[in-house]
């Protein structure tokens, strides 16, 4: 899918399809690059995604811009989604850490088990969505819960895009478990930090990925520097 997806990126910002054109039918493309029809789908989603082109019922994909800017989950921007995170789940971290239960560790704990064991993208994308309305919850504070809920789907296709095009999932994980253990040892401090760093790392991805096609970014160090 990486490799479709890098084909297509690449076509569009080259000009070879220009804001406007419609790209070729999935049949055509299938053929073309010599792939299957999902994995051409999931391509053309994050294609969308990533602001690149938009879907016509009926019609067809077309190209809309020649260039990332910021990436779309369902109706919220990378951008906006990360500033609500930022200001919601840090300090909902913290609260949940002098808060939380037993019973609230205990949910945490297994659903991170189950985490850190699953092999299908999709079912840990779900997970996720799961482990952080379960930190919001661990707050005892059902308006942090309604936020959350509210960005879930939002949280879910942005874990989605970052696994697929960034390979976060593992890493994720490892931030996962520090969250929790910061709650296990009540340290509001350390969720706090644990939480920050999370974002941090999401945010840095979501940069390399957007930065990753354009031409001064093997100028500036390429992703990652």
């Amino acid at each position: 899918m990486e490799a479709v997806l890098g084909h297509l990126r690449g076509a569009i910002e080259r000009g070879e399809y220009a804001v406007g054109d419609k790209l070729p039918s999935e049949a055509e493309l299938c053929r073309t690059l010599e792939v299957s029809r999902p994995v051409l789908r999931e391509a053309l989603r994050a294609l969308q995604t990533m602001g690149l082109t938009v879907s016509r019922t009926g019609k067809g994909t077309f190209v809309v811009a020649d260039s990332v800017d910021e990436p779309t989950f369902g109706d919220y921007t990378a951008g906006h989604l990360l500033e609500v995170r930022r200001h919601v789940e840090i300090p909902v971290a913290g609260y949940a850490a002098v808060r939380r239960t037993p019973e609230n560790l205990d949910r945490l704990d297994r659903l991170l088990d189950r985490m850190e064991r699953e092999t299908d993208t999709t079912a840990w994308v779900a997970m996720d969505s799961l482990f952080h309305l379960a930190v919001a919850e661990a707050a005892q504070n059902p308006v942090f819960r309604r936020v959350i809920e509210e960005i879930r789907d939002a949280l879910a296709r942005q874990s989605a895009f970052l696994n697929e095009l960034g390979g976060r999932r593992e890493q994720s994980n490892r931030e996962h478990r520090a969250i929790l253990e910061a709650l296990a040892d009540g340290s509001e401090h350390d969720a706090v930090q644990a939480m920050s760093h999370h974002l941090d790392r999401v945010e840095t991805t979501l940069t390399d990925i957007v930065r990753a096609g354009r031409p001064d970014a093997a100028a500036d160090g390429g992703p990652g520097a």
